[in-house]
């Protein structure tokens, strides 16, 4: 296909998207099986100009003045490309299977719209009633954060340790030339294209044989400042796919008792085979389904040294890798995840052993789903459990981190422009004794 088709396929897709309220991969994979003369290249490029002209919805509408697929396209091409207005007549052809020629309007607004007195929300491209959230979080550097947030995620992979260190994986993945990351140690950066395309990993005999997970640096950090070590008892407890749970289990030297276990049993169906392909070693305990199904981890309340809580949440800090989700979350969703953020800290508190931690991770820059989630543990739990302050985390396990994430009342925030990674956030709260 040539760029100009590519362009008109997106804006099929996005068409899709608007008319029938669904996610954004799921209308690529319907135009992929209704365009089978596609090749994977050409599905690749239509996704990227999909993902990208979501990342800049509102702010591309507004110098366009137009909220229409085509208008957001064109949009995108100038504020996300750099394109100029020469360039992107020359796409809008009407040629063979180009989009239609650029109106004098669309060529006047291209040539004349300015970002300048857009509205925060806007400018930064997120849903307006969000942002108050995010303001408490970044303050003065809030339009800074949100075009980081609107920018392509990078490709990262952290080493299981279990199997290869990181300079010998450096030397053997030489091929998809690999840097190490800026602050996870254990972390590479692989190289993606223009298109945001990178390597197959999932298909390298390098993965098959456990070398590596897919992990972004601030997933990888996230599971570092929970401080597991060889010979204790820690309880992963919204588990999921297992991508922590393998961290967590490289970090104890697969010395210790590790338990993962999630709410949705669903969910768990990859950890097997990722700790067999990882080496590492996990008790997975998966609930039966139903509401009369008995509780997996009651043998182990007050016996864990330490139980890590990567909680459900609204996922705003992934919104590089997923930003079609920002605009099809929902005020209600966001109360929804803080009712089940309170509950899985609640069980996590059971969990826990006295003198235990509990780690606490969303990859939220909400501070409803971060510090008042864990504000409302300690209230409901008055005396029983601490903050276990910041500093000291990062003192113990990750020093050169402090001057590239945010220290907030009850734990610390990564983020895209400050830290480089997704919106991981940080709390560590200790049980009396």
């Amino acid at each position: 296909m040539t760029p100009p088709a590519r362009l008109s396929a997106a804006i099929e897709v996005l068409a899709d998207i608007a008319a029938r309220r669904r996610p954004a991969a799921d209308a690529l994979k319907d135009w992929g099986l209704a365009h089978r003369f596609a090749g994977s290249g050409d599905r690749a490029a239509i996704a990227s100009l999909v993902y990208d002209t979501l990342r800049r919805r509102a702010s591309a509408a507004w110098i366009m003045s137009d909220e229409s697929p085509r208008g957001l396209v064109i949009g995108m091409l100038r504020l996300q490309y750099g394109r100029a207005a020469s360039t992107i007549a020359e796409l809008f052809s009407g040629e063979r299977f180009a989009p239609a020629p650029l109106s004098e309007t669309e060529m006047r607004r291209l040539t004349e719209g300015t970002l300048a007195d857009a509205p925060l929300h806007v400018a930064g491209d997120v849903p307006e009633w969000v942002l108050p959230s995010l303001e408490a979080t970044f303050g003065a550097a809030t339009l800074d954060e949100l075009r980081a947030l609107a920018r392509r995620a990078p490709l990262d992979i952290r080493v299981n340790t279990l199997k290869r260190g990181r300079a010998e994986a450096l030397e053997g993945l030489a091929h998809l030339g690999p840097a190490p990351t800026p602050h996870a140690p254990h972390g590479l950066r692989i190289p993606i294209g223009e298109d945001g395309r990178g390597p197959a990993l999932h298909v390298e005999p390098e993965f098959i044989d456990g070398w590596y997970e897919i992990q972004d640096e601030g997933s990888q950090l996230a599971s570092l400042l929970s401080g597991a070590r060889p010979g204790e008892t820690v309880v992963d407890l919204c588990a999921g796919g297992g991508g922590k749970t393998l961290s967590l289990a490289a970090m104890m030297d697969n010395a210790g008792r590790l338990i993962a276990s999630d709410d949705d049993p669903r969910r768990l169906a990859p950890i097997h085979e990722r700790l067999r392909r990882a080496g590492a070693t996990a008790e997975i305990r998966t609930p039966r389904a139903g509401k009369a199904r008995a509780d997996v981890l009651a043998d182990l309340d007050g016996t864990a040294d330490r139980v890590l809580v990567d909680a459900p949440c609204t996922g705003s800090g992934t919104w590089r890798r997923n930003p079609d989700a920002k605009w099809r979350m929902r005020p209600n969703a966001l109360g929804t995840r803080v009712g089940d953020q309170a509950g899985v800290l609640d069980r996590a508190a059971r969990l826990v052993r006295p003198g235990g931690r509990i780690t606490y991770i969303t990859c939220s820059l909400l501070p409803e789903e971060n510090d008042a989630a864990v504000a409302g543990l300690l209230e409901r739990r008055p005396g029983d459990f601490a903050i276990v302050a910041a500093e000291a985390v990062l003192a113990d396990r990750a020093p050169d981190l402090a001057p590239v994430i945010r220290l907030t009342t009850h734990g610390l925030q990564m983020s895209p422009a400050l830290t480089g990674t997704d919106g991981f956030y940080v709390a560590t709260l200790q049980r009396g004794g």
